[in-house]
């Protein structure tokens, strides 16, 4: 059972004067703090973390230094933390939702949601959408899933990876209307972006780092993933407004190792939120058109089971285990 203490009773009760030295006499943080950032610099997760980071570094009067683990569907960050024997703060990460989803999809999973991990803050979400070449001749989604029902297996489409919230989707959808298409995972937004521009595949699934190559009308935005149709797209329908009842924005936020002190926990959290809320951060959230969705540490935390509950649901049903 967990016993909530607020300040004033940790005051009444005297424990006040034994959890606040405890944390300031193990010296927290005593080096720089590692971001595990589990995708390629530059992109839509990289760089709203890069600031966070750098504005959380100046609350903890020590760097948060970014470092970047691609591959594996954003998951291997959680697996470096899930590795460590016990965390004490200094090593923390992005836990995107494929954090909850891959484990499910192995008979033999690396690491276990439920029992590897110290839960910080969620942050955010994304927008994702599909886009095509400009040059392609569907104007519309439903023009687009017309020729994919008409031409089976011709259509390719790309995402950041085998079991993320891009793929599992468009799975749904896939199989949702009757369509056979085919799945190329990339190891990030720019390699993804640069399949469809050269050819290499028909559509892109992805967060917004397609935005500025839609201003600039060398992409075409088909359809967003969104509850509401996104601020700097209005013309653009959500898969609800197409008939299709999905809203995905794969929420996410920064994870430690397990068994952290609930002291250190707390100094992660309020650093981190306090960076949340900046104004600096909000800033990038918006250019990338990412909502702020704090959640503390224990509402994450449920947050996160529920999540793995769910994920581990439509795996099941999708049938997408991969050995």
């Amino acid at each position: 059972m967990t016993i909530r203490l607020n300040r004033r009773s940790l005051i009444g009760t005297g424990l006040a004067t034994l959890a606040s030295p405890a944390i300031a006499q193990s010296g927290f943080p005593n080096r720089p703090i590692r971001m595990l950032v589990p995708w390629l610099p530059g992109g839509s997760s990289d760089v709203p973390l890069r600031v966070l980071s750098e504005l959380a570094s100046t609350k903890l009067g020590q760097p948060v230094v970014v470092e970047n683990k691609p591959g594996a569907s954003g998951t291997l960050g959680a697996l470096a933390m899930s590795q460590e024997a016990k965390g004490d703060g200094h090593v923390v990460g992005q836990m995107p939702v494929t954090v909850f989803r891959m484990p499910a999809m192995s008979r033999r999973p690396i690491f276990d949601p439920a029992k590897d991990f110290s839960w910080i803050l969620h942050l955010t979400g994304y927008v994702f959408g599909v886009v095509v070449r400009a040059d392609q001749p569907w104007q519309t989604w439903q023009e687009f899933v017309a020729y994919a029902k008409a031409n089976p297996g011709k259509v390719t489409y790309g995402t950041p990876g085998v079991g993320s919230t891009l793929h599992i989707t468009m799975e749904r959808i896939g199989e949702m209307l009757g369509i056979e298409w085919l799945h190329i995972p990339f190891r990030g937004g720019a390699d993804n972006t640069q399949a469809v521009l050269s050819g290499q595949t028909v559509a892109n699934s992805d967060s917004t780092g397609w935005a500025q190559l839609v201003q600039e009308g060398r992409l075409r935005l088909l359809v967003v993933w969104t509850a509401e149709r996104a601020k700097r797209f209005p013309n653009v329908p959500t898969l609800r407004e197409v008939g299709i009842d999905i809203v995905a924005d794969s929420p996410f936020g920064i994870g430690a190792p397990k068994g952290v002190d609930p002291g250190i926990v707390r100094v992660l959290h309020d650093a981190f939120k306090e960076a949340l809320f900046d104004p600096k951060h909000v800033e990038t959230l918006d250019r990338y058109d990412m909502p702020l969705r704090y959640m503390n540490s224990e509402d994450y935390a449920a947050f996160a089971m529920k999540t793995y509950a769910e994920e581990s649901a439509i795996i099941r049903k999708l049938g997408l285990r991969m050995d």
